[in-house]
């Protein structure tokens, strides 16, 4: 006898089931991806970690809110000609090399605090691009009873022509006192150039903290015993000791110092 053997058809529910395991397969396998390549939340309390574009540290903004070519409003001409000093001590700024003190005086009747005066001076010297990224000198500020190498003065205009014209110093521009300087052992700022900045760097259009930065830096760089500099080249970054308060000589604002984690300066003049 013949047996004849049927053919068993599949069972059609697995057939309908493979392809919908696969889709499943397939969409957790997205989100684990998914999930891995999003960072890891950090612990409660933890600080989250920077990101790149963040790892260069951005010098800090202590000395303005807000940050105009210059500011508005009048600036008094003249103060009483006695000085109140920032309090307390900041922290040794530098790396190496011996450590230079100086305090901070602000003119009363300036209409500005001594403290603040003195956070811009000090976020000023602490920055690697100023005249302790040479390694050669540390600074620190004392308060005003304490003895110091300098004094760093903000001083109306005629307060600051008078105690510039004391050391032999002229700073008068048409008639009229305008530029900062330094005496033995006194950095004098014209309240005018806080404030007002120069017509250079306002027709550049150069926030008024870059100038200040430029005027501390210039200023106390004739007490670390630089002289005036000029323009290196047309076009190029002004070097920290050109008179960039009159005139740029040909090159583009610049406030420090260093450049390209290097000491950056033009031919003595």
């Amino acid at each position: 006898m013949t047996i004849v053997r049927r053919h068993q058809a599949p069972d059609r529910r697995w057939v309908l089931a493979v392809p919908l395991i696969i889709l499943i397969l397939v969409a957790v396998a997205g989100l684990v991806r998914q999930r891995l390549a999003q960072p890891s939340a950090p612990p409660p309390g933890a600080a989250p970690s920077p990101s790149p574009a963040s790892s260069t540290p951005t010098p800090p903004r202590t000395f303005l809110k807000t940050d105009p070519v210059r500011l508005v409003g009048p600036v008094p001409a003249r103060g009483q000609r006695t000085f109140g000093y920032a309090t307390g001590r900041g922290k040794v700024l530098g790396y190496a090399g011996p450590v230079r003190r100086f305090k901070v005086a602000v003119e009363r009747g300036s209409d500005e605090d001594p403290n603040a005066f003195a956070a811009a001076v000090e976020s000023t010297l602490g920055d690697p691009r100023s005249w302790i990224g040479n390694r050669e000198l540390r600074l620190q500020r004392v308060g005003g009873a304490e003895p110091s190498d300098f004094v760093i003065y903000l001083a109306t205009r005629d307060t600051a022509a008078a105690m510039c014209a004391a050391g032999g110093l002229d700073i008068r521009d048409r008639g009229q006192p305008y530029t900062s300087c330094r005496t033995t052992a006194r950095v004098i700022i014209n309240l005018d150039r806080w404030r007002l900045s120069a017509a250079p760097y306002v027709a550049a259009k150069v926030p008024l903290t870059t100038y200040r930065q430029y005027v501390i830096n210039h200023e106390v760089g004739h007490e670390l015993g630089q002289g005036h500099q000029d323009c290196p080249q047309r076009g190029a970054a002004a070097p920290v000791m050109v008179q960039q308060t009159l005139s740029l000589r040909g090159c583009v604002p610049y406030a420090w110092p260093r450049r390209a984690n290097r000491p950056y300066a033009g031919r003595g003049i």
